[in-house]
Order: structure tokens, then C-alpha cells, then sequence
């Protein structure tokens, strides 16, 4: 019979317990992912009591807090605090989110749990290595492609109804929740570019002031960038900024279809 273990430096282990005063009254206890790769140890879930009358609404205040007044050497990202950078994204109560926007309230769990991004490589506790995310993100040049000469008055206006096509696409600020919460990017990451970067792509397909909308979707034509999306609609259901990568994606493989005449 075959017999399949993980790695040995891939199991995690339970770590070190930082318990709240004595004098605290209203706790609430956070289990965090831990790993540093200078130490040649197995990953670890430490877990730390927070004296809620002190600390912040949101989980990122509780890291804040975690990393302030009782392990210095926790390790995550964070930037803007208001849901626009995505500095912050994480696996929080076994949903990716943003630690900034999600409420400690919200958590279920009477012991929060705070894992990296899945699927990615970690670079040091919650800092997933997003450097493959970001050259796939290149590989789309997100920027306004044109043909023509630049019009005399300098912009390429647009009209308000165009303009409306963008909404639900711009917003997306790259913190790749959806991606790393996709079955079919976790399987096919290397080739599959994922919904994240599948939205941005739709993104300049449908920006009528682009004129290379035939080398975009000639970039797309192939049997793993765009068409392992199978719909499983995790990318939808935990977009922190609530919008939908799926349906771009679908758009996308209409437009193939229309090309083609089909």
C-alpha cells in the first residue's frame, strides 16, 4: 500500500501560548501561522490572548497590537488600513480576506485562526511570496495599448456609458484573495493565470479607449490561462471588495466565442 506524507518541514506544529493579564477581562485569543525560514524549524501556530478592552475593531488592530506590546517578532503586511492597498491579505476564520476590513466580531471561532494567503510560497509568517502573482499580472501589460496618434487635446476621452463598463473592474486592488482561494489556480498556478489577473485583464479588453483588443484576447487563447476556470465561484464569494471575477472571466470566453463566430 502507498503511503503519502507532506514534507517534513511542512507540518506544523503547536507553538508557544502568550496569555493576557490577569487583570483582563474581556480576551480573545488569536492562533497565528508562524514560520521563519533563517531557523530551519517546522512551521508552528502560536497562539496569543488580546485583551479586547484595549485593542482596536479589526483583526489588523489585534496584529498591531500582537506585535506592538507582545511579540515584536511577528511578521505580516499592512499599509493603507482602509481596504485599498490589499498590503494586508490573508487567511482569516478560513476565509482570505483583508485583515483591515475584517471585524473581530465577525470571526467565528472563539480562537481566531491567521494563516498566509493559501497556496503561495511564505517568505516569513503571514507574508506570502506574491512575486509569480505579479509577474503574471505583467504578463498582461495593464495598461492602454493604441494604434492611432494621441488626439490633439492629449486624452482619449470616453464616454460616460464606456466609462460605466469599467466599474466593478477597476476596483480590484491586487491583494489575490480570490486567486489563492481558486481550486484551479492552487492546481494550475503556473500556467493558469487566475481570476484575479483574468478581472484586470477583462478590465483593458473592455476599455474602449484600447486599441489592442485582438492581441489581448490572442494572448488569452490558450487551454490554461484562461479556460481552467471552472466556476467554482470562490473567487466571487471572498472578494473583500465584493466583486466578481467569474462573470469577467465568462465575459472573456463570450468574446472568444464571438470572434470566432460562434
Amino acid at each position: 500500500m502507498a503511503e503519502f506524507t507532506l514534507p517534513k518541514n511542512s507540518k506544523i506544529g503547536k507553538g508557544k501560548h502568550f496569555p493576557a493579564s490577569p487583570a483582563a477581562k474581556n480576551v480573545r485569543s488569536f492562533k497565528i501561522y508562524r514560520w521563519n525560514p533563517d531557523d530551519d524549524a517546522n512551521p508552528r501556530v502560536d497562539t496569543y490572548d488580546v485583551d479586547m478592552d484595549t485593542c482596536g475593531p479589526m483583526v489588523l488592530d489585534a496584529l498591531i497590537k500582537i506585535k506592538n506590546e507582545i511579540d515584536p517578532t511577528l511578521t505580516f503586511r499592512r499599509s493603507c488600513r482602509e481596504g485599498i492597498c490589499g498590503s494586508c491579505a490573508m487567511n482569516i476564520d478560513g476565509t482570505n480576506t483583508l485583515a483591515c476590513t475584517k471585524g473581530i466580531s465577525e470571526c467565528g471561532k472563539k480562537e481566531v485562526p491567521i494563516y498566509p494567503l493559501p497556496h503561495m510560497p511564505v517568505v516569513k509568517d503571514l507574508v506570502p511570496d506574491l512575486t509569480h502573482f505579479y509577474a503574471q499580472y505583467a504578463s498582461i501589460k495593464p495598461w492602454i495599448r493604441t494604434q492611432s496618434s494621441a488626439p490633439a487635446s492629449g486624452e482619449r476621452l470616453q464616454s460616460p456609458a464606456d466609462r460605466d463598463k469599467l466599474d466593478g473592474l477597476y476596483e480590484c486592488i491586487l491583494c489575490a484573495c480570490c486567486s489563492t482561494s481558486c481550486p484551479s489556480y492552487w492546481w494550475n498556478g503556473d500556467r493558469y493565470l487566475g481570476p484575479a489577473i483574468l478581472l484586470q485583464a477583462y478590465r483593458w479588453i473592455i476599455d474602449s479607449r484600447d486599441e489592442d483588443t485582438g492581441t489581448r484576447l490572442d494572448d488569452l487563447e490558450d487551454p490554461f490561462k484562461l479556460y481552467r476556470c471552472h466556476t467554482i465561484m470562490n473567487c466571487t464569494r471572498t472578494c473583500p471588495k465584493g466583486l466578481n471575477p467569474a462573470k469577467a472571466i465568462g465575459e472573456i470566453k463570450k468574446l472568444m466565442l464571438q470572434r470566432r463566430g460562434a
